[in-house]
């Protein structure tokens, strides 16, 4: 396998068929879950990079963006097919924006995510609560071009944890307007609000409308 070509930052993205193949650049089982979700309306045939044994890729870069794109690239250059990649995280303004992109090293070398929500309870104390998720979709063609889209979605924090659904960070953030926390709502009420949900709106706009 070679190194990813580089491509235009941002190119216009081509318009997907139904059937088309399109590798989800992702070993998180919970956020390939929600992407397929969202990809189910348009008849893109999604494969998950777990399922098709490819390596994750070291996350260098110092932005949801540039991580994003990073794994976009890598899954699209080993496989030949355009890929879809998501970088996101967790904002805590009190915490300077920790945990940021680090949010999945946060939850350690086991991904546990509980020691991730005690850590930010722990450090966050008596600071204000609000916070934000941000998702970047990356998507990558095998010719090195590239587009990004850029989903937020702000809350508050809360302790403890709530609910068994969803993943990540998930039980401890309530979106601005709701008393349930993600890990609390259903997953199609978390897709109509999410900020993975909010990118991916724009993704679809600019890569399935008309």
């Amino acid at each position: 396998m070679g190194a990813p070509r580089r491509g235009p930052l941002n190119r216009m993205p081509r318009h997907f068929r139904a059937g088309e193949r399109l590798v989800i650049a992702s070993h998180n089982p919970g956020k390939v879950e929600e992407i397929e979700a969202l990809l189910m309306p348009y008849g893109v045939a999604a494969i998950g990079a777990g399922a098709l044994g490819l390596p994750e890729p070291e996350e260098t870069g110092a932005s949801f963006e540039a991580n994003a794109a990073l794994k976009a690239r890598a899954a699209s250059a080993a496989t030949g097919l355009p890929a879809l990649a998501d970088d996101s995280g967790l904002v805590v303004p009190a915490l300077d924006g920790a945990p940021g992109i680090y949010s999945a090293r946060w939850a350690g070398p086991t991904k546990d995510f509980r020691i991730a929500m005690e850590r930010v309870q722990r450090e966050l104390g008596d600071k204000p609560r609000n916070a934000h998720f941000v998702a970047v979709l990356a998507l990558a063609w095998a010719d090195g071009g590239i587009a990004t889209f850029r989903g937020e979605v702000h809350g508050q924090l809360t302790w403890p944890p709530r609910g068994e659904r969803g993943f990540g960070y998930d039980p401890i953030f309530a979106p601005d307007g709701y008393t349930m926390t993600f890990g609390e709502m259903t997953p199609e009420d978390k897709h109509h609000i999410s900020h993975r949900a909010r990118a991916f709106t724009k993704l679809v706009e600019a890569c399935f409308g008309e």
